[in-house]
Parts: C-alpha cells; structure tokens; sequence
C-alpha cells in the first residue's frame, strides 16, 4: 500500500509540472480564459461571432480579443457592433490587465457592473449605443488610468456621478443621448486634460458650473438638447482652446457674453432654441477661426453688427427666428466674403431688400423669408452669381420678377410666395436649367405662364397657386421630364387640359382646381403611373372619363367635383390605394360601382349632385375605414343596406334627396362615431327609432321630408353635443320632449309641418345656444308662448305660425335682440304686442284677431272696433229689453193717469160751456199740459224733434 501511495504521489507531480510546463509554453494565464467563457455564458450570441470562443483554441486568437505583446494577459475585449445581446457580467472584471473594453453598438440591456470599477488598468470604457440602463456606476472615478469613456445612446438614468473628476488621465467623456439628470457636477473642472465633453440629448438641469472653466485644455463642450438654464457663464470665455461649443435648445437666458469674443480658436458656435435676449454682442468679430454661427430661435434684439469683411472664415451664419431690426452694417458682406449660407428669417426686418447682402457673391443660400420687406426684388440680384437657394417668401415685395432672375444660373430653388408681387413671369426665366423649385404661390402676378418655363428642364415642383394667371397651360408642359409637383389650382386659366401633360411621367401631384379650364379629360394621363392626387375641381370640364385612367394604380385623392363630367365613375375605380374620392356635382350616372369597396384605405366618398342610379352597393360596409360618406342629390333607391353598420368610422352620412325607403334602421344608433346624420327628403316612414338617442357624437340629425310617424323619442334628449335637430315636413304626433332640453347645444331646431300636440315646453327656454332657427309652425300646438323663450338671446328666428297657441305675447320675448325673422301669424293670441316688435311685417301677426299694436292697429282703436263675444251680446241684449220693458211700463201708467184726468175736463166742459174752455186756456200757458193723440204718441212742447220712446210717441196737445 505505501507504494502505491508514493506512485500517485509521483504521478500528480508529473501532471503537475507537465502543467506547468504547458501553461508556460501557452503563455496565457487560464483564468482569462474561464472569465471569458462566463462573460460568453451571459450574452445572446445569434449571429454566432464568437464561435471560437472555446477551450480547444488559444484564448489570444479569440474574436476581439488582444494579449499582451508576451501573451501572458487579455489587454483588450473589443465586441464592437457584433450584434450582441444579453448583459454584461460582471466576470469582466476578473481580467486585471485589460486596458481597452469596447462594446459598444450591440444590444445589451441590464445594467452596467460596478465591479467594472475594479479594472483599475483600464484606459477605455467604450459602452455606447446599447440599451443599458441603470445609472453609471457612484465608484467611477475609481479607474484612475481611464482616458476615454463613452457610455452615450443608452438608456441611462439617474445623475453623472461627482466622482468623474477623480479621473485625471480623462481626455474624452461622451454620455450624449441618455437620459441624465440633475445637473452638470462642478467636479468637471478637475479634468485638466478633458478635450472632448459630450453631454447632449439627456434631461440635464441646472446652470453650467463656473468651474468648468479649469478644463483648460477643452476643445469641444456639447451640452445641446438638455434643459440647462441661467445665463452663459463668462467663464466659458476662459477656456481659448475651445473649437467647438454646442449650447443649442436649452433655456439659457440674459445676454451672449462679450467674452466669448476670446475664443480665438472657436470654429463652431451655436447657442439656437434658447431665450437669450440682448444685441448681438460685436466682439463676436473677433472671432476670425469661426466657420458657423448659429444663434436663431433666441429673442435677440437690436442690429446685426457683424461683418463677414472681418470674419473671414465665416461660412454659415444663422439668426432666423429672433427680433433683430433691419439695419445691417455697411461691411457686412464683401466680394472676398466666404460666407455660403445666410438665414435672416423670421425677424422683424423691414424696408426694402438689404442691397449690403449682395456684395457677398459667395453666398449660396440666402433666406429672408417671414419679416417685414418690401418694395421690389432688386434687379442688382443677379450679383448672387453662386446661389443655388433663394428664399424671400412671405414679405411684402411688390412688383414684378426682375428679368435678371433669370442670370442666376445656379439657382435650383426659388420661392417668393406669400408677398403682393405682380405682373408677368419673365420669359427669361426658361434660362434656369438647374432651377427644381419654383414657389409663386400667394401672390398677384398676372399674365400667360410663358412656354420658356418649360425649358426650364430640371423642374421638379412648380407651385403658381393663388394667382391671377390667364391663358392655357403652355402646350409644352410634357418637356418637363423630372416634374413632380404641377400646382396650378385658384388662377384664371382656360382652355384645354394640355394632352402632353400626360407625358410627364413622374408627375405625383397634380392640382389644377379653381380655374376655368374646359374640353375633356386627356386620355394622355393613362401614362402618368406615379399619380397619386389629382384635383381638378371648379372648371368645365365636361365629357365622359378616359376608361385608360382604371391603369392608374397609385391614385389616392381624387377630387374632379364641380364640373360636367358624365358617364361612368369606373374608372377611377383601378387603385386599391384610394383614400379620398369627390366627384360631387356633375353628371355622371348608371350605379355606384361595388368595386369601390376594393380600396380598403376608402376614408371619403363624396358623390353628390350626380344621376346615379341603383342600390347602395352592399360590398362598401367592408370600408372599416371610411369616416364620410355622401350619396345626397341622386336617384338612389331601395333601403339602407344593414351592411353599412360595420363602418363603424363613419361620422358623415348623408343619404338625402333620394328614393330611399323603408324605415330608419335601427342600427344606426351603433355609429358610435358618427357627427351627421342626413336622409331628408327620402320616402321614409316609421317612426323615429329611439336607438338613435346612443348616437353621442351626433352633432347634426335631419329627417326632414319623410313620412315619419308616431312620436319624437325621449332619447333624442340624450344627444348633447347636437346642433342641428332637423324633423320637420313628416307626421310626427305627440308632445315635443321635454328632453330636449339636455341638447344644451342645439342651434337650430326645426320640427314644423308635422302633427305635433300639447303645449311648448318651458325648458326649450334653456336653450341657450339656439341661434339660427325655432321652428315649431305647422302644428296643433296650443297653451300659451312660454315665458322662458325670451332667455334665447342668440337667437335670429322664431316662427310659431299656424298653430293653436293663445294667451298674450309674452313681453320677455321684446328682448330678443338678434331676432330678425318672426312669425307668429294664424293663432289664437289676443293682447298687445311688445313695442319691440314695430319692426316686423303685419303678415308676423296676422290671422290673430285679439292682437293690437304697432305694426297692427292701435289698442285703443282696436277696443272701439272690438267685436263683443256671444255671452257679452247676450247680457246686453236681455238688459235693454228689460230696461225697454220698464220703462214702457212706467210710460203707460202715466199715459192712463193723463187720460183720466183729459176725460174729467171733458165732462166738465160739457156742463159748464165756453166758461170752461177759457178756464183750460190759461191754464195751459200758465203750467204744462199732455195731451195723448189718436195714435198713441205724445211729444214734449219743448221738443218737437225728440227720439221715440218704446211704442208711442208723444208729442203737445193740438191746442196748445
């Protein structure tokens, strides 16, 4: 036994030094190897780049991997842009000697390992474009030794640690493009040797830290896109070595420090999207390295003092979007300028084009655009011989073109839209052969579009929109091969549509609405394959449609509408890509095709005011898409087809003046979406479904000229965004709902000419926003106007006519000021007319026979002129003959009493002769004395001529 364990004993010393011995011959230390492998362990390796990572080979011949000159250690893992994902392990860290660890632009998540800290020969931290999250690591400033450290286009979090300036060896610290907050560590300034700071694109706050100035040796500060504030610190001024400083769209504010003027080496600035305010300050000027000056989108004031004669190296210079004034130094430019681009847009400049510009030949993009200019383009433009760019749109030239436009020979872009130029477009503008862009759009000129533009051989967009041109569309248009963009539409154009149009292949947008073109369509346009949007409304065009246009399969906005146009709508049925088709208002005929549903993408069908015939295709409820659908003005026939209901996008549908019949559907109430709804003047009938009270977004409903029956329903109170609630001319009965008053929208209401009962509800009054109309005439209503409608302050018309409504005019409605149109003729109202209503027609008040005052008949003649009622006549009637009675009565009483006492004098007449006679005689002229005659009468001796009494009449005795 004791010799078996000395030979094992020998055996493992053997194996050990034969270890040895290979582990000297490899070179490498094995546990780099191990580490490897678990780093491997944690990443997805899909594309297969580290197949040889493996036990079977040396370790030093592995992808990215870089031994040290003896190969005894990893001195650098570089996995760059493998597409890698996974995470990183924290394994890494075991390989003491690497100095370099690059594994950026791959996909690792997770976050990164503080033991990565540990690396303490590490020169190059290269983490950038991954999604790592997390923060970076407190214990950073660790690495002593590190010089680059990228870790930007992550997903990184949190604050940039203070221990970042513990790293003195720091040349280069990019941690652009995460989403860093807090603010920038006053610990920067400790980086001696920094030359490259990248901070852009995180949520960095705060102020820029004086400190920073102790980077002495900074040549690129980036810290653009954040949301750093407070002013510029002049201590920024101090760091001479800067060549580029990046501020961009932050929130810096106050003044541009006049020390920037001593960053003699700086060749890019750009301080744009800020709030600074101020001058610009004229030490600027001193900036002689500056290449490119970008202070735009600021509230800068004042002048522009800067000169290109002393900032020789100035290329780019960019002030738009600021208040700068119009007075420009007279050395603002020079000949031996090398300014290339010039941006003065959106400013406050004013007067007429700066001539100082024009001495900067060099220049190739100039942008006046959006400020105050007027006057004309000069003709001294043409000194801009190297402008490839010239933007003087929306300002205030007038004039002509200047002919000389047509010397800038490297003009590529032009646009003078949105300024009051007029005249022709020069002839010499055909000499532009590189010219792509022609903007005049917005403009007054005037005149023929010359056949030269068509020489112009490189045009791809030609705009002349708004205008007053006249004439043809010049015969040549088809010479204009690259031609993308005709927009030609609000001008005076006339004839034909030039046939070799058709030829311009490449032609995507063509817009020629608005004008008064005639002739047909050309069957030329079969050849213009790329079209996508074609507008050819508001002409005269007429005939029927080329059947070639059916080739044109990239159609996706066709409006022809407005024309004369007939025949078929086929052909515009060939591209499934149609999103918008208006054919509205021409005369074409035959039936909707159903191949329309083929155009998945379908948003508009517009097709009124044509002869179309048929049924609704069933096949366009597969158009999920299609939000406006308008059929009105045709001959339509049969019912709504139930396959509508799954376009539930829709918000228009307009079905009117047609031959639809049937009912309403019902399932109507199920377009969640829809905002109008239209089938007037149909041959309608049921009753109005109440499932339509779900229709929420309904903003307008019309059922007018129907034969709609039984009541309005209670539901319609549910739609509270409606503002138009049309039913009238159907045979409505019942109450109107008082639900209606929870339609706090409505602005016009019309349910006249149906059969409409019960009294007009109070809460109508409540409408607040009714404006146009309150149209309730035609009915049998009756009660009494109600108080509340004289809460309606908006609204322009009321008529009530022909109805059953009594009481008086409620003098609350007098306050209705906008009120223009009134009509509450043939009811049963009675009393006076609030005085504000002297302005309406008496036919506003006719068919009323209790109503008085202006514009009727006066109250007071209308009392004399009153005819009194039956009861009334009745009453008087009985109390004359009752009146007529008694005194009849008390007439006769004393008629007998005068006869019995006439009889008596008789008698005694005849016993006492003549004595008598005398004695009477004088009687009678002493006293009065009645004598009743033969037929019954009597009259006053005092008046002869006296009115009769009941049946007799008196009068004095024959003696007297």
């Amino acid at each position: 036994m004791g010799s078996i364990h000395i030979q094992l004993g020998q055996l493992m010393f053997m194996l050990a030094t034969i270890g040895c011995v290979f582990n000297l011959a490899v070179g490498v230390d094995t546990s780099d190897s191990v580490w490897l492998l678990k780093f491997k362990s944690q990443l997805d390796d899909q594309p297969g780049a580290l197949d040889n990572w493996s036990d079977a080979s040396d370790v030093c011949t592995w992808r990215g991997i870089t031994c040290s000159p003896d190969q005894t250690h990893v001195m650098s893992l570089n996995l760059s842009g493998l597409g890698l994902s996974g995470s990183i392990s924290p394994d890494v860290a075991r390989l003491i000697s690497l100095e370099t660890l690059d594994l950026s632009s791959n996909s690792l998540g997770g976050a990164i390992p503080s033991e990565l800290t540990q690396l303490q020969n590490l020169k190059q931290l290269l983490l950038y474009s991954n999604s790592l999250t997390g923060s970076i690591p407190a214990d950073i400033g660790l690495l002593r030794n590190l010089q680059v450290l990228r870790l930007g286009d992550n997903i990184l979090g949190g604050q940039i640690p203070h221990s970042i300036g513990q790293l003195p060896e720091l040349r280069i610290l990019g941690l652009a493009y995460c989403r860093l907050n807090g603010s920038i560590p006053a610990e920067i300034g400790n980086l001696k040797k920094l030359n490259s700071l990248d901070l852009q694109r995180n949520s960095l706050s705060g102020i820029i830290p004086d400190e920073i100035s102790g980077c002495v040796e900074l040549q690129n500060f980036a810290a653009s896109n954040n949301m750093i504030e407070g002013g510029l610190p002049d201590s920024l001024g101090k760091i001479v070595s800067l060549q580029i400083l990046n501020l961009a769209n932050n929130s810096f504010s106050g003044l541009i420090p006049a020390s920037f003027g001593q960053l003699s080496n700086l060749k890019y600035l750009s301080l744009l999207g800020n709030k600074l305010s101020g001058e610009i300050p004229e030490a600027l000027n001193q900036l002689v390295q500056l290449q490119s000056l970008d202070l735009s989108d600021n509230g800068l004031t004042g002048r522009i003092s800067l000169s290109t004669t002393r900032l020789t190296n100035l290329q780019v210079l960019i002030l738009s979007d600021n208040q700068l004034a119009s007075e420009i130094s007279a050395d603002f430019c020079s000949p031996s300028s090398n300014l290339l681009m010039l941006s003065l847009a959106r400013n406050k400049l004013t007067g007429n084009f700066p001539l100082e510009i024009l001495n900067c030949w060099s220049l190739q993009q100039l942008d006046l655009s959006d400020n105050n200019l007027e006057g004309r383009v000069p003709s001294s433009i043409a000194k801009l011989i190297s402008v490839t760019d010239l933007l003087l749109n929306n300002n205030s030239f007038s004039g002509s073109l200047p002919s000389e436009i047509g010397s800038l020979s490297n003009l590529q872009n032009l646009y003078l839209f949105g300024n009051k130029l007029t005249g022709e477009i020069p002839v010499e503008i055909g000499k532009l052969q590189k010219l792509s862009q022609l903007y005049l759009y917005d403009n007054m000129m005037s005149g023929a579009i010359p056949n030269e533009l068509t020489n112009c051989s490189s045009l791809t967009q030609v705009d002349f929109f708004g205008n007053h041109f006249t004439g043809p569309i010049p015969s040549t248009m088809g010479k204009l091969q690259y031609l993308v963009v005709l927009h030609l539409r609000q001008n005076e154009l006339s004839g034909p549509i030039p046939p070799s149009l058709g030829y311009c292949r490449k032609l995507q947008l063509l817009a020629l609405a608005d004008n008064k073109l005639s002739g047909e369509i050309p069957p030329t346009f079969r050849f213009l394959e790329d079209l996508t949007l074609i507008t050819l409304y508001n002409n005269s065009l007429e005939g029927p449609l080329p059947q070639s246009l059916f080739l044109l399969k990239n159609l996706s906005i066709v409006n022809l509408s407005h024309n004369r146009l007939s025949g078929s709508i086929y052909p515009l049925t060939g591209s499934v890509l149609l999103t918008k088709l208006d054919l509205t208002n021409n005369s074409f005929s035959g039936l909707i095709p159903p191949r329309l549903a083929s155009s998945k993408g379908l948003i508009r069908i517009r097709l009124a005011n044509n002869q179309l015939s048929g049924h609704v295709p069933p096949e366009l409820g597969q158009l999920e898409e299609l939000s406006f659908l308008d059929l009105s003005y045709n001959n339509l026939e049969g019912q709504i087809v139930s396959e509508l209901q799954n376009c539930m996008s829709l918000n228009h549908l307009l079905l009117g003046n047609n031959n639809f019949t049937g009912v309403v559907p019902t399932w109507l109430g199920k377009l969640k979406e829809i905002g109008e709804l239209d089938l007037s003047s149909n041959g309608f009938s049921g009753t109005v479904p109440a499932e339509l009270g779900n229709c929420s977004s309904l903003l307008k409903l019309s059922l007018s000229h129907n034969d709609l029956s039984g009541e309005i329903p209670l539901e319609i109170g549910n739609l509270t965004s409606l503002n138009v609630l049309n039913l009238q001319k159907n045979r409505l009965s019942g109450t109107i709902p008082y639900t209606l008053q929870q339609c706090k929208k409505l602005y016009d209401l019309r349910l006249s000419e149906n059969l409409l009962t019960g009294s007009i509800p109070v809460e109508l009054g409540t409408l607040s926003e009714l404006q146009v109309i309150l149209d309730l005439s035609n009915n049998q209503l009756h009660g009494e106007i109600p108080v509340s409608l004289g809460s309606l302050m908006k609204l322009e018309r009321l008529n009530l006519s022909n109805n059953q409504l009594e009481g008086e005019v409620p003098a609350s409605l007098g306050k209705l000021t906008s009120m223009h149109v009134l009509n509450l003729s043939n009811n049963h109202l009675r009393g006076k007319i609030p005085s504000t209503f002297s302005k309406f027609p008496v036919s506003a008040f006719s068919g009323n026979d209790k109503l008085c005052g202006s514009p009727l008949l006066s109250c007071s003649r209308r009392s004399d002129r009153t005819h009194l009622s039956s009861n009334a006549v009745t009453g008087i009637v009985v109390a004359i003959v009752f009146s007529s009675t008694l005194i009849c009565l008390v007439m006769l009483y004393i008629m007998l009493r005068i006869w019995l006492n006439w009889r008596k004098v008789a008698v005694s007449n005849l016993d006492h002769g003549t004595n008598e006679f005398k004695k009477g005689e004088d009687t009678k002229r002493k006293g009065e004395y009645w004598k009743v005659d033969s037929t019954g009468s009597a009259s006053s001796r005092d008046d002869h001529s006296s009115t009769k009494t009941c049946v007799f009449h008196l009068k004095p005795d024959a003696m007297a």
